[in-house]
């Protein structure tokens, strides 16, 4: 639980969550599940809602525009909400029509994740999102991240991951120096 000098935001956002990123294609996603387990951890009060549409056949978790299919959750921490709109998405992230309820499920848990997120709880990941893609770390960068490292005496596996999401430019010039600050902070 967060004690009254905490912040929830800043404590949530401290929380290293790595460790439990998983790669699709091009695409870097925390798992739903994790996401879900860690702010249950320190917020057990948390709750979320998947948001409903009116449809012909009674209610749907979906909500169908003219610019697509998209799904919304709202989480609530401490009594905040948040809330997150997602597009429902196939396997490359593209905008699905008529979706199926594999793909409006799936599009859910991207949507609570992120919402979650919004409580700072993995938010760094999604930091330059909506950027073009950025240039890979220079060589100076690459270093000075993993000194960082290598100097708090992380943990192995940590370095190693760390080194792998150098290389698949999941950590790039546009999020380097909030890598540098999370990983100052929380190691």
């Amino acid at each position: 639980m967060t004690n009254k000098k905490t912040n929830y935001f800043t404590e949530l956002d401290q929380v290293d969550v790595t460790k439990h990123i998983e790669k699709k294609g091009n695409f870097s996603y925390l798992s739903w599940a994790y996401a879900v387990r860690e702010l249950k951890k320190r917020h057990p009060n948390a709750t979320w809602t998947v948001h409903e549409q009116a449809t012909e056949h009674g209610t749907a978790p979906y909500y169908k525009t003219e610019f697509g299919v998209f799904v919304k959750v709202t989480v609530t921490v401490g009594g905040i909400e948040m809330t997150q709109i997602h597009p429902v998405l196939n396997h490359q992230n593209k905008p699905i029509d008529n979706p199926n309820a594999f793909h409006i499920n799936t599009s859910i848990q991207r949507c609570l994740t992120k919402a979650i997120a919004l409580h700072g709880l993995g938010i760094h990941l999604y930091a330059g999102e909506d950027l073009p893609t950025s240039p890979p770390l220079d060589m100076m960068q690459q270093k000075e991240l993993l000194d960082l490292i290598k100097e708090r005496k992380a943990e192995k596996g940590l370095l190693s991951e760390i080194t792998g999401q150098i290389s698949n430019g999941t950590i790039n010039q546009s999020n380097f120096l909030k890598a540098m600050e999370h990983y100052d902070n929380t190691l």
